[in-house]
């Protein structure tokens, strides 16, 4: 009794260690495949950013990390369309730098709703419209930074925003391109 006991017991330690295990490998992979198949993945970024959700612990496959990157895409959106309602606040802006921010909260307001459609057509594998609404929302922060690059000496108050979430958006992308 006391060995089937024990048995049990050792059996459940390993089987607990193997699943802590496979979880970072999956994001570990994943990132990495996923940048081999596109520059815009950064290694690095992917792996921080999937493994700071608990979601993505979870996660068994590249397939299951597409939903958790379209919504963390939704919720980097919405904040950056917070940060530039708060900026446009600021009664003593410049109306070039005012004009710039409008154009970014113009870009942005479409991109949670946009994501959302991608979201229901990965969850009916529906990949190609996933592709085309994620690549879509991707032009926003292009755009919303090419505003302010005009203006000589403009620094953009939303510059890692835009960068962060161009590359959030590239990651459910490349995990897709895995599923081919």
């Amino acid at each position: 009794m006391n060995n089937t006991f024990a048995l049990a017991n050792t059996f459940l330690v390993f089987f607990f260690l193997f699943l802590v295990s496979v979880t970072p490998n999956i994001i570990q992979d994943s990132c990495q495949k996923a940048a081999k198949g596109d520059a815009n993945v950064k290694v690095d970024f992917c792996v921080a950013t999937l493994e700071a959700n608990p979601k993505s612990k979870t996660a068994t496959s590249p397939e299951a990390l597409v939903p958790i990157t379209i919504d963390m895409a939704i919720s980097n959106a919405t904040s950056i369309n917070s940060k530039v309602s708060k900026l446009l606040e600021n009664k003593d802006l410049d109306q070039y730098t005012r004009s710039c921010l409008e154009t970014c909260s113009e870009l942005y307001s479409d991109v949670p709703s946009d994501l959302q459609t991608a979201a229901q057509a990965v969850k009916s594998k529906d990949y190609g419209t996933a592709n085309s609404y994620i690549s879509a929302t991707m032009d926003a922060p292009d755009t919303c930074e090419e505003g302010f690059k005009e203006k000589e000496g403009l620094v953009s108050p939303l510059a890692k925003e835009n960068s962060d979430f161009f590359e959030l958006t590239a990651m459910p992308l490349a995990f897709m391109s895995m599923l081919k």
